[in-house]
């Protein structure tokens, strides 16, 4: 088994020397492929994201200190229920039809994202559109229209508030596309890529190189070397 492994392994310097010959396969590779994704990126059209963040609260009828603790972990809890709360079909059918937008409900939520800050009792949503002024606009409508909707179905003793505690700001420059950065990501893998492919070709080519090399391939010593030579013209 070790005999094997020998045989097929390569020594370091081989492995440089492979890289060398292929260096230009390998920088053709990178450039084009990082060339492509920066390209692809600029023709793509920008997108401005708005955000708010809503506090979630709830009344409790017992505030001694011993259930503080408890009740923190609580309105955690309820803070991630509602999280999912605002991603729903009828926050979105509310805030379409109070903007009279053109698109359904899905094609709003696949614009928005809702996150829970971690161990709080805050919610970050956050919506995306080629209008930094539409993207202000239905951020700034999700969260009203959703504490409007908390308080009108929590209605009992121990009633559920949200309350927008941050205002949607204009946005100033798009969050998409970023053509630097999927340029350098695009690179990195043009880069394994060509590697791939130059060690590919050298696998393929079975020519030999050097006198060392036929050598090391045939086993028995070289005695002399037949330079080519390129004919002159009369």
């Amino acid at each position: 088994m070790d005999g094997f492994e020998d045989e097929y392994s390569l020594p370091l310097g081989d492995l440089l020397r492979v890289v060398w010959r292929r260096l230009w396969v390998i920088a053709l590779v990178a450039i084009i492929t990082a060339g492509a994704a920066v390209v692809f990126s600029l023709l793509q059209t920008p997108q401005y994201e708005a955000s708010i963040k809503v506090l979630i609260g709830q009344q409790q009828e017992d505030t001694t200190s011993s259930n503080l603790g408890q009740d923190i972990q609580g309105l955690q809890m309820l803070t991630q229920t509602m999280a999912e709360v605002v991603y729903t079909r009828t926050v979105a059918e509310a805030v379409i039809q109070d903007l009279d937008l053109h698109t359904s409900p899905a094609g709003l939520l696949a614009n928005m994202s809702v996150e829970q800050a971690a161990e709080t009792q805050i919610i970050e949503v956050s919506y995306e559109d080629p209008s930094p002024e539409r993207a202000q606009r239905v951020a700034s409508t999700i969260g009203r229209v959703f504490s409007q909707q908390v308080s009108e179905f929590s209605t009992s003793a121990n009633a559920v508030s949200a309350t927008v505690v941050e205002q949607a700001a204009l946005p100033d420059s798009p969050v998409s596309p970023q053509p630097i950065r999927n340029g350098l990501l695009a690179l990195m893998a043009g880069l394994v890529l060509g590697l791939v492919l130059a060690f590919l070709l050298e696998y393929r080519d079975d020519s030999w190189r050097s006198p060392e090399e036929a050598e090391q391939v045939s086993g028995v010593p070289t005695f002399g070397v037949i330079r080519q030579f390129m004919p002159t013209k009369r």
